[in-house]
């Protein structure tokens, strides 16, 4: 496999040492930085200024409509890439995304199986846009909530998205990054390789070589 480039992914909680000066010489090296969700809007867009690199993210159940802060009001990191419903290009990597979790009570970024899909279909004409102008449909998939079967739980709220786990079959992105599923173990399983897909749970921080596998 041949490197693409270096990504930081980020989700769920805010981590102190990325959330300070340390993190220009930790991190010197990324090239992208990816949000799965449940992060303050302030915090990707600290991390983005410092590195100096883009943004691309999505929502998850947890953040808010519309961020309130001294330095001015928001309705998503500023600077970013919001990947919901949409597919786009970094240099000559792909990517595309979907935001939010299962519907578990009323609240912002929560939807149904059958929205899911509906997410999910909207991007398939991007995706067969990809294949005729490059060859292949996706590279990264970014969503919050994990697939059905993968990393996710029994209980309603972080069960995981049929619509995810098909399409990692049908259109075989390298990497599927994903957060919601807090990691409370040590020996918690965060990295799967599914259908020759690298499904990873990017709880708090994940460093990624991105290479793509021929296929």
């Amino acid at each position: 496999m041949q490197p693409i480039l270096k990504s930081l992914s980020l989700s769920d909680i805010i981590v102190q040492f990325i959330y300070s000066p340390h993190i220009r010489q930790r991190f010197s090296d990324v090239d992208l930085v990816i949000g799965c969700g449940d992060l303050p809007y302030y915090y990707l867009e600290y991390v983005i200024s410092t590195l100096n690199v883009p943004l691309y993210f999505v929502r998850g159940n947890h953040d808010k409509e519309i961020e309130y802060s001294s330095a001015g009001n928001r309705n998503g990191p500023l600077g970013g890439i919001d990947l919901h419903r949409r597919t786009d290009r970094y240099q000559n990597t792909l990517i595309a995304g979907v935001e939010g979790c299962l519907r578990y009570r009323n609240g912002l970024y929560q939807y149904s199986q059958a929205e899911m899909w509906r997410h999910v279909f909207a991007l398939i004409p991007g995706l067969f846009r990809n294949k005729l102008e490059y060859g292949r449909y996706l590279d990264i998939f970014v969503t919050h909530a994990p697939p059905r079967g993968i990393h996710d739980g029994d209980d309603l709220a972080h069960q995981g998205i049929d619509a995810f786990r098909w399409l990692i079959k049908v259109f075989h992105p390298t990497y599927h990054f994903h957060g919601h599923i807090h990691l409370y173990r040590p020996d918690a399983v965060v990295e799967t390789c599914f259908e020759d897909v690298q499904v990873i749970n990017t709880f708090g921080y994940r460093e990624s070589i991105l290479a793509r596998i021929p296929r």
